[in-house]
């Protein structure tokens, strides 16, 4: 063990913060450490930075991961605490996904001081949103509602909603979980209906590949079920070359060793919704998850993916 407080990075929102924090809570129960053993280190990203503007005008995943990762491969930090939802598919050369914890619930939530679903808002309601696969699917169920952006973090957007800036709005289940906040949630969404974004309720830990300490000392923090199935996820997104400009949901689920996913890709304006399911063996994953793809390029056809890249 170094004599020097282990570095973790994180992003500064109170979520990012409570997932920081229970890694070192975790890292601490694991090893018999003392709270002085782990230095929590705030980095704001370009994510945090820009706040005038849809994130899919300035650029794809990895506008909340850039400057954490580029502290690690500075060393300046030993290990950086993502939301895997927003962990891009190809990571810098040197760095890797390490452990991945337990998943969280992975529905997202709808939140509306008026009403229980999405169904029962009337025509001309708005939801608001920053994320396109969230604003894509409301336009595909519901295209008589008006969709506005919604940036910010948890507890800004929750403010927005209150002072009347849209009558509902759509959040993660698990990061209201993970702050205290269920009770937020006016009703959780059947994944069968809405589908979540890849790896939604899941917390990463990158490490730099070079780091056989840090690797071993965060062994007993993952969660193999939880790896499996971002695994399937993101090797599903990488082949439809996914980023945030790209509305794209998709949840692998794992039971006795067999593992089925379930994706789709949809249009921005949501008039286009292509979805598809595969199953196999969990040691399969990223096979799985690259077919799954496949089978959504078949069926939207070779250029719905280009037409999506020369619209943005």
């Amino acid at each position: 063990m170094q004599e020097t407080a282990f570095k973790i990075g994180t992003r500064g929102s109170p979520l990012a913060l409570a997932q920081a924090h229970e890694v070192k809570r975790l890292l601490m129960s694991a090893h018999v450490r003392r709270d002085y053993d782990f230095e929590i280190v705030v980095i704001k990203t370009s994510g945090d930075k820009i706040q005038d503007r849809p994130l899919a005008e300035v650029g794809g995943k990895g506008l909340f991961t850039k400057e954490i990762e580029e502290a690690l491969l500075a060393r300046q930090i030993d290990l950086a605490v993502h939301s895997m939802k927003d962990v891009a598919t190809e990571l810098p050369p040197g760095l890797g996904l390490s452990v991945m914890l337990p998943r969280e619930d992975v529905r997202d939530a709808f939140i509306s001081p008026r009403h229980k679903l999405l169904g029962d808002m009337p025509a001309g309601a708005k939801i608001g949103t920053s994320s396109l696969r969230r604003a894509a699917q409301v336009r595909f169920m519901r295209p008589d509602l008006e969709v506005v952006e919604f940036r910010g973090n948890v507890q800004t957007r929750l403010k927005k909603l209150e002072d009347g800036v849209a009558d509902a709005t759509f959040l993660a289940c698990a990061g209201l979980n993970r702050l205290g906040m269920a009770d937020q949630v006016t009703t959780a969404v059947d994944t069968g209906q809405m589908l979540p974004a890849v790896g939604q309720g899941a917390i990463g830990i990158e490490i730099r590949d070079d780091e056989d300490t840090i690797r071993d000392l965060l062994g007993p923090l993952n969660d193999e079920k939880t790896a499996l199935c971002v695994t399937a996820e993101r090797a599903f997104l990488k082949e439809l070359e996914g980023s945030c400009r790209t509305p794209i949901g998709g949840l692998a689920e794992l039971a006795e060793g067999h593992l089925t996913i379930r994706g789709e890709m949809l249009s921005p304006d949501g008039t286009e919704r292509y979805e598809g399911e595969r199953s196999g063996p969990a040691a399969s994953a990223i096979r799985i998850g690259e077919e799954l793809a496949q089978d959504l390029i078949n069926k939207a056809g070779p250029d719905f993916l280009q037409r999506l890249k020369d619209a943005t």
